[in-house]
């Protein structure tokens, strides 16, 4: 029981950056934008900072989008399991209060197609014609300020810095260690068969286990090294392409292939 509609793709990368605390836009970026806000009524909010110049918020101008009498309360895709306060130092608490986006990065699990999200949420208090409008509203305000902010991925965002980059070669060199004492092991005849397994499927496992380590722990060093203005790491925190494994995969280093699991 959940949407099987939502924002994507481009949208969803640009909801997440437009609603971040460090985006502002000017008073002229306001008045070209809330053209593409649905049924606009003609009043423009009150800036949220006032001196030396008026700047609004993209919280702001989502929340213009947003119908009255709507409440929802999610998390983005990165809060933290143990955190449980109201405000979120890293901003990852999503609270809509009558229509109102007063605090929280907006992600998938927001407007995609989750169960309890803002579309969910929609639907269920004012119909699928209202939803139909906060999905084509959203679309066109935020593909705007995309079109006019720019987002692009380069070679510099798939490439780790050199401490990184050495920890990775470590962590192949010690898999590349590990898999030639199996081999020796299986040539020896001193190799254990593990429980349901022949000798060559045993052998199998073992250096699959040994490589997919290698791969996991080399895109974990390379993942911790990204910032947080990484543009392939803002579309997978998102949720609008690729995973941490592809980001693990370009970074690092691609992994032992498998096909059907072997």
């Amino acid at each position: 029981n959940k949407p099987v509609m939502g924002i994507v793709q481009d949208t969803l990368c640009g909801i997440r950056k437009f609603t971040k605390r460090d985006c502002f836009l000017t008073k002229e970026m306001v008045m070209n934008i809330v053209l593409y806000v649905p049924a606009w009524d003609g009043q423009i909010p009150a800036p949220a900072i006032l001196k030396p110049k008026p700047m609004w918020t993209g919280k702001q101008i989502v929340s213009m989008v947003i119908p009255e009498r709507i409440n929802c309360d999610t998390f983005h895709s990165s809060h933290p399991e143990a955190e449980n306060t109201w405000m979120s130092p890293g901003d990852t608490r999503v609270h809509i209060e009558d229509g109102d986006l007063i605090c929280g990065i907006v992600c998938k699990k927001t407007v995609g197609t989750a169960d309890g999200g803002l579309i969910h949420t929609i639907v269920n208090e004012l119909g699928h014609t209202a939803a139909r409008d906060f999905l084509s509203g959203t679309q066109t305000v935020v593909n705007f300020w995309l079109l006019n902010h720019g987002f692009s991925i380069g070679i510099g965002d798939t490439i780790a810095d050199k401490e990184t980059m050495n920890s990775i070669t470590n962590i192949i060199s010690t898999a590349k260690s590990r898999v030639s004492d199996i081999i020796l092991a299986a040539q020896q005849d001193k190799l254990e068969c593990e429980p349901g397994m022949t000798i060559r499927e045993s052998f199998e496992a073992k250096v699959n286990q040994a490589l997919n380590k290698a791969r996991d722990d080399a895109g974990k060093k390379a993942q911790a090294s990204l910032r947080e203005d990484n543009n392939v790491k803002q579309m997978v925190v998102s949720g609008s392409k690729g995973s941490f494994i592809n980001i693990s995969q370009m970074s690092a280093c691609v992994g032992q292939q498998n096909v059907e699991g072997k």
